[in-house]
């Protein structure tokens, strides 16, 4: 699969892991950076990210934040883009499964290290379910266009 990441300075830590568990998943990665400490503004990440995924550059996108909210945001606002955040595997499960997002908010503050593995593994193994989750999407999509 082809994975967009992205992270702004304070989710840097996170977004090296996550491309560590990439790599030994044997997905391509897509990195928008940022790669280092140095303040940014999480925007000009999340939607790189969220933006290759619109255009079908990737097959998903990853963001990484200090708590989540600013790039879930962020990504959000490209159409045609579902971000979830997960601060758990389950999360990252329902996520797929009942909202069909096509990316996934990690938080590095929130979100434990110990299972980011599992949350990236669920995030990505997960089909969507659809039947009644479909008229949903349908209203979110709309949303969009208005």
């Amino acid at each position: 699969m082809r994975i967009a990441i992205g992270c702004d300075h304070a989710g840097l830590e996170w977004k090296e892991k996550v491309k560590a568990i990439l790599k030994r998943l044997d997905h391509e990665i897509t990195d928008f950076g940022t790669d280092s400490k140095d303040s940014v503004d999480y925007p000009d990440y999340g939607l790189k990210v969220a933006r290759a995924v619109a255009g079908g550059e990737v097959d998903y996108g990853i963001t990484v934040c200090w708590t989540g909210n600013g790039m879930n945001m962020a990504a959000n606002k490209v159409d045609g883009i579902r971000a979830g955040m997960a601060l758990n595997p389950e999360m990252a499960h329902l996520t797929r499964l009942h909202n069909n997002a096509n990316v996934l908010t990690l938080s590095q503050k929130y979100t434990p290290e110990d299972q980011l593995e599992e949350i990236v593994r669920q995030f990505l193994e997960t089909k969507f379910e659809g039947g009644r989750h479909i008229p949903r999407l349908e209203k979110i999509q709309e949303a969009e266009k208005n």
